[in-house]
């Protein structure tokens, strides 16, 4: 089935979202069992970490820590946001670099300037959005200090709902930013499946919201495939897509071809479509690549495939390089909970 749609649906109590392209997933959200990235809480300080500049924080929903902290002693009050998930048995990871976004727009507390994505290349859109952003602003002010950013989804967009999206996160980071005195507290809930599908998911798509809409669509039976490690690549070709507790390794095989392209030919596959596995799979952390044999003159054609395919995806994720064992090492955020995890 060609083109894209969205499919928005539950997996038992737990809200889901799926995007498929083409008549392949292509995108998955899950609710998770602990706290949604984006949530905002006033945290309090509670333990330095010595000797990693970090210290532990109160929130109601747990321990969280906050990385290179100055100037915050235990007890004071702090405006934190949940940037990814923990790790079993660790802390809720929080930064205090405070982000309110929406489908169209960004409020940047602390980042002052007004500014356009580039994915928005026409001077005349550029500058009639930079207009209707200054005139939403004079009479919804940001916070002092505060930003905007124009999204790049704002170009195609009806004027008054970019305004509207622009005032309404000036709105809430005014509000949010002034609530500081108290205890701990969830301030801002982030956004569960369904509205991050409205909020990220903006290239224009079919929409199926009805009861059994992941069965029409093939998601259940796609998603069923994820608690699999094996991916096959055509032919005799796999893929196999490990977590462990340190790191996901994943390991590329040619199979019964013994051909003299075999190993570029599998890795090709498996590099092009490891971004959508991971995020899909929800792994995130240090991912260990170990590619089918193949000449160290290969090698940069294998970094040029991965990066083009990283440039796709959604995920921030870097390539650090080759081990000396020749394995691809990358490292990927954690900005979603592991698929297995929520399917148990």
């Amino acid at each position: 089935m060609k083109g894209r749609t969205i499919a928005l649906d539950h997996l038992g109590e737990r809200e889901a979202a799926a995007l498929i392209v083409d008549g392949r997933l292509e995108d998955l959200f899950l609710d998770p069992d602990g706290p949604r990235p984006g949530s905002i809480y006033r945290a309090i300080a509670d333990r330095p970490v010595k000797g990693q500049g970090g210290m532990f924080l109160r929130t109601p929903d747990g321990n969280a820590f906050l990385r290179q902290v100055k100037g915050l002693a235990p007890g004071d009050a702090v405006l934190v946001q949940v940037t990814g998930f923990a790790e079993p048995g660790k802390a809720i990871p929080v930064t205090t670099r405070l982000l309110f976004k929406s489908r169209h727009a960004i409020v940047t507390p602390g980042a002052p300037g007004l500014n356009v994505s580039r994915q928005i290349r026409e001077d005349e859109a550029r500058d009639a959005l930079t207009l209707l952003a200054r005139e939403t602003v004079g009479s919804a002010p940001l916070p002092d200090g505060a930003g905007l950013i124009l999204r790049s989804a704002a170009e195609a967009a009806d004027s008054d709902a970019v305004a509207e999206d622009i005032a309404a996160m000036a709105r809430l980071a005014m509000q949010v930013l002034a609530d500081t005195a108290g205890d701990a507290e969830l301030l801002v809930e982030g956004d569960g499946p369904h509205a991050l599908a409205w909020r990220d998911w903006t290239d224009p798509a079919a929409i199926d919201d009805g009861a059994g809409a992941f069965d029409r669509h093939g998601v259940t039976e796609a998603i069923d495939a994820l608690r699999h490690a094996r991916v096959d690549l055509g032919g005799t070709a796999s893929m196999w897509i490990e977590p462990t507790r340190a790191l996901v390794a994943v390991d590329i095989n040619t199979g019964g071809d013994t051909s003299p392209a075999a190993g570029l030919k599998a890795n090709i596959a498996a590099l092009r479509d490891l971004p959508r596995q991971l995020r899909l799979r929800g792994l995130g952390g240090q991912v260990l690549v170990d590619p089918a044999p193949v000449p160290k003159k290969d090698r940069r054609q294998l970094e040029q495939v991965l990066r083009a395919a990283l440039k796709r995806d959604s995920v921030e994720t870097v390539l650090t390089g080759w081990t000396q064992l020749g394995l691809m090492e990358l490292q990927r955020k954690r900005d979603r909970a592991p698929v297995t995890e929520m399917l148990t």
